[in-house]
């Protein structure tokens, strides 16, 4: 009996929570859902990158639109197509339609810095991508150039250094000397040579971001140091050039060649072709994830443009031929067409 009392009772209870659940599903919600999105819902994005006409530019850019679409934002490009020019003429007509956010890309150091100083006075969010400017606005989304830099230092003495049996020369092709990436990546470089006397630089030279350039650059070091035993190109866009210029030498098997870059589908076709020895790949796609993350917090804390101020360092990773599978890198195209 007490049993069979027992077993109602329990009945009884599970019925009653039964019956309750449904309406307390229904009082159940997410109190902060609809703020996040309010702070997001009709903001203005532009984004000035150095030219849309790059992968890097196409892979973050790409991501930015996308997600902006899909939270009821508006989305707008302009292509300054290398022009420093072009890009101070197009952020000073930015500062006069006020967006919400300016997505840029700094040509170098000095070029954009009052201006970014001043969208952000004017409470416009600045988000900095892959090439920092003199001054830091709320966010800067790029690889930690200076770390990397070292890291490719050090591959090049694993394979050049003290120990070795080469003749320790080393060529370094820059890109603008004074772009971020360049900049920051060759002190990283210098720092590590520093430390291990025995590497030769044999030569250093800015390509401007040029792949015609980087391969004459290269072409000359070659035939006056045909005994090289490492170059390192800061940008594989740049790069391309570079490894043209040691493949028609014949030295791919003799010439360590090390750059980097944001995991285009090229980086991979030039890993398999023997093109680039080794790089290092800081994921474009996720640079745009990053710099989309950059914006979502910016606006949330709802302080202003310049209120919070962010490094944000993008993961990379060291690649060889071996690393390379189907859907390693991403293609380019895809993200053009979404910015078309």
């Amino acid at each position: 009996m007490r049993a069979f009392k027992a077993l109602s009772l329990a009945l009884t209870a599970s019925v009653a929570l039964t019956a309750a659940l449904p309406a307390q599903a229904q009082e159940m919600k997410d109190p902060f859902r609809e703020p996040a999105l309010e702070s997001l819902k009709g903001k203005k994005i532009a984004y000035l990158p150095i030219s849309i006409g790059f992968d890097l530019a196409q892979a973050w850019g790409g991501v930015v639109k996308q997600q902006a679409q899909v939270y009821g934002m508006e989305f707008s490009s302009q292509d300054p197509n290398w022009s420093t020019d072009a890009m101070a003429q197009g952020f000073t007509a930015l500062l006069a339609e006020k967006p919400d956010v300016i997505v840029t890309q700094n040509p170098d150091m000095q070029s954009l810095a009052r201006l970014m100083k001043q969208a952000n006075s004017q409470g416009i969010v600045v988000v900095q991508l892959n090439m920092a400017g003199a001054v830091q606005t709320d966010a800067v989304v790029a690889p930690d150039f200076i770390g990397m830099g070292e890291q490719i230092a050090q591959k090049v003495v694993e394979k050049c250094g003290k120990g070795t049996d080469t003749s320790h020369k080393v060529a370094l092709v820059q890109g603008v000397l004074t772009g971020g990436v360049s900049f920051y990546q060759v002190q990283g470089i210098e720092k590590v040579f520093k430390e291990n006397p025995e590497i030769q630089l044999v030569s250093s030279q800015a390509a401007d971001w040029d792949a015609s350039k980087a391969r004459a650059i290269t072409e000359t070091v070659l035939q006056q140091h045909p005994d090289v035993c490492a170059v390192i190109d800061v940008w594989d866009g740049q790069g391309v050039g570079t490894g043209a210029a040691i493949k028609q030498a014949g030295l791919s098997d003799k010439v360590f060649f090390i750059t980097s870059g944001g995991g285009a589908q090229s980086m991979c076709d030039m890993l398999k072709d023997g093109t680039f020895s080794a790089v290092y790949n800081y994921d474009a796609v996720g640079m745009g994830r990053d710099a989309w993350t950059a914006i979502m917090v910016a606006l949330q804390n709802n302080q202003g443009g310049g209120a919070i101020k962010t490094q944000i360092y993008s993961p990379y990773r060291y690649m060889t031929a071996a690393d390379v599978k189907d859907g390693t890198c991403f293609n380019a195209e895809d993200y053009a067409k979404i910015l078309r």
